[in-house]
């Protein structure tokens, strides 16, 4: 770490000003790329491969509508039907949507904060690889015939070694293990980013609201996925060394694990659904052209959010005889949600209401997310009263619930965010013409394949059943229900032909095509590895709107050292600010690419596999490859030490 001074050497506008920068923040090429850690190729990384494992749980969720399709239909047996729905779920919630929304925050945050790149670049680069690794484990079980099959919530005794011998539930644990550790990794870079490397002036009211919607999520995953991996590996306990942690026959409680994973699976809603916010909070005011309405509601309802999750994790557990005073709290608390979500939605109302609104693809998206969340959010108040949730607990009707919830509060939120960012990612625009078409599709192929769904719940039609036979009146639903998953993965297919022909053909835009507020569109586009020529001063809430929001002149109050140029080429040099209002504290010196996450990554899943099989010298072997990759991680190179 650098002492506060003033920056000396050239000009970052000079040649040789950004022919340093340009050195001092390049990530290596070909084979070497593999030890690149800046945040915008890691978080590429995470966002290709979530929508990579997107894909693949489209494509199992599709087969089971296709089961679903007509009665006694034979397209899967019972036991590839129940590994579809285990590894349809869990790649929904563990490989797709967590990535994906840490993916998108670690591209965008360091440039909408004003900063070169993460507090921890190899910690981010190892959160990478841990998540990629912990995938193939769980996927690898398709290729040794032990698919998980538990289903994505892995209740004991069920799980258990009495009822699964086999290493079925064993990949589950360990793979998922290995994704949550990715998880807690990428929540530490993103709240120290956001608490300790804003831009000078931008105090926590000028804070962006997609920054607070990431900040309340990284702190929830901070406090809801510890209890997770420490029940993961109970479990796995359980299983490999015959302990009795949720056995009832050894001595255990099987509801230990439902109050241990729905510690974790409640906030995980809100984790998705926060970020999906702050994209919307922040698309919705560039199309509208006017700021977003109530700022600081919007960010108290934020905060008040992500407080109220960890209170309600028991409303799914209303049926397991949970006393019914703890139901009725659980109940009235998860009925304050629709407080907070109120908020929320009223403030991009009043923001569409009071501007003058372009309706391009990605406010045709976040129109989508509010009407599909604003439903499902409905539903989840019906469900949040025990004694209507007794009644449809385990339907279809809780399924049609989560989905509207999590798909309309993630997914269209996400491919607004899409459509608006991408001329940011790639410095082309993604054509209009198929981003209409994949919306419509998507919103009526999603609302065609969920809706019905519910009046299947009410006519009591359990959840996770591979057939049924004619007769109960639940054909035509069912029928209409998978006409729409094959809408639904045809938008998908449209929407693909559209970035992969706009990556090539797409119209080539400027730093800021849409005319946007924040500051990652005073970045070139695609942004430069150095993110910003000199780090931005703030003044303004939305300083790209604000005559004065960037003018330093203006406010020598935030003066201090700005980084314009390395004196070392082999140096990556950042501010740190002052907690709540962001003045100049110190320049930080951040690592450069290595090869020590990917091999401490490597080292980690020998480690894993070994205990999948017993393998006590590869455990060994993999536990010294590690802590010599961490060793090489800590030891600074020569420039650093002083």
């Amino acid at each position: 770490m650098a002492k506060l001074a003033e920056q000396t050497g050239p000009s970052p506008a000079s040649d040789e000003g950004l022919r340093r920068l340009a050195t001092a923040w390049a990530s290596p090429r070909g084979f070497a790329g593999l030890s690149a850690v800046n945040h915008k190729v890691v978080g590429t990384r995470f966002i290709v491969t979530a929508f990579f494992f997107f894909l693949i749980g489209g494509i199992q969720a599709l087969l089971i509508r296709l089961q679903l399709f007509v009665p006694e239909n034979t397209l899967v047996g019972p036991d590839t039907f129940n590994e579809l729905f285990t590894m349809h779920g869990t790649t929904m919630m563990f490989l797709f949507a967590l990535p994906m929304v840490e993916g998108i925050g670690m591209y965008l945050l360091p440039l909408m904060v004003g900063t070169r790149d993460l507090p921890f670049p190899r910690l981010n680069a190892f959160g990478y690889f841990t998540y990629l690794f912990g995938g193939i484990i769980l996927y690898s079980s398709f290729i040794t015939g032990n698919v998980p099959d538990g289903g994505w919530f892995a209740y004991p005794p069920l799980t258990g070694p009495e009822f699964r011998p086999g290493l079925n539930l064993d990949y589950w644990l360990l793979g998922v293990t290995f994704v949550e550790i990715s998880a807690v990794a990428g929540a530490i870079e993103l709240v120290v980013v956001i608490l300790k490397r804003r831009a000078p002036g931008m105090s926590i009211n000028r804070m962006p609201v997609f920054a607070w919607s990431i900040l309340v999520t990284g702190l929830t995953i901070l406090i809801s996925f510890p209890p997770l991996i420490i029940g993961s590996l109970m479990l796995e306990v359980e299983r490999k060394l015959a302990f009795s942690f949720f056995s009832a026959t050894g001595g255990g409680d099987p509801l230990l694990w439902q109050h241990l994973f729905w510690w974790f699976g409640h906030p995980d809603v809100y984790i998705l659904f926060l970020p999906a916010v702050g994209l919307a909070a922040t698309v919705v005011p560039v199309m509208a052209r006017v700021p977003l309405a109530g700022y600081s509601l919007v960010v108290a309802s934020i905060v008040g959010t992500g407080l109220l999750s960890f209170g309600v994790w028991i409303h799914h557990m209303f049926t397991t005889g949970i006393p019914l005073l703890a139901s009725s709290f659980a109940g009235a608390a998860s009925m304050l949600f629709a407080i907070t979500s109120g908020i929320q939605v009223f403030a991009l109302i009043a923001t569409v209401w009071q501007g003058k609104v372009r309706w391009a693809t990605p406010m045709l998206y976040m129109v989508g997310f509010l009407l599909i969340f604003v439903l499902g959010g409905i539903t989840g108040i019906m469900l949040a009263a025990p004694a209507f949730d007794w009644q449809v607990h385990d339907t279809y009707f809780v399924v049609a619930h989560f989905h509207y919830v999590l798909i309309g509060g993630m997914l269209f939120p996400f491919l607004g965010a899409l459509y608006f960012w991408f001329p940011k990612f790639t410095g082309r625009m993604l054509d209009e013409r198929t981003g209409r078409l994949g919306f419509w599709l998507s919103f009526l192929g999603f609302n065609l394949t969920f809706l019905p769904q519910h009046w299947l719940g009410f006519e009591g039609m359990p959840r996770r059943v591979y057939t049924y036979p004619a007769g109960l009146g639940w054909e035509l639903n069912n029928f209409l229900s998978s006409l729409g998953a094959l809408m639904l993965a045809t938008s998908i297919l449209v929407i693909m032909f559209g970035i992969v022909r706009s990556l090539r053909t797409g119209r080539l835009v400027s730093a800021n095509p849409w005319g946007a507020d924040t500051l990652e569109w005073g970045a070139d586009s695609p942004p430069a590895a150095y993110n910003f020529r000199s780090i931005p001063v703030v003044a303004s809430l939305n300083p790209l709107w604000d005559p004065e929001g960037m003018d330093p002149g203006n406010h020598p109050e935030y003066q201090g050292p700005v980084v314009t140029d390395p004196v070392d080429a082999n140096r990556r040099e950042v501010v740190t600010t002052t907690l709540v209002d962001a003045r100049p504290e110190t320049i930080e010196t951040l690592p450069g690419p290595s090869f020590a996450p990917l091999v401490m990554a490597i080292g980690l899943t020998l480690v894993l596999i070994a205990a999948l099989y017993d393998l006590a010298l590869v455990a060994v072997v993999g536990g010294l490859v590690a802590l010599a990759a961490g060793i090489n991680w800590m030891w600074p190179p020569p420039e650093y030490r002083q």
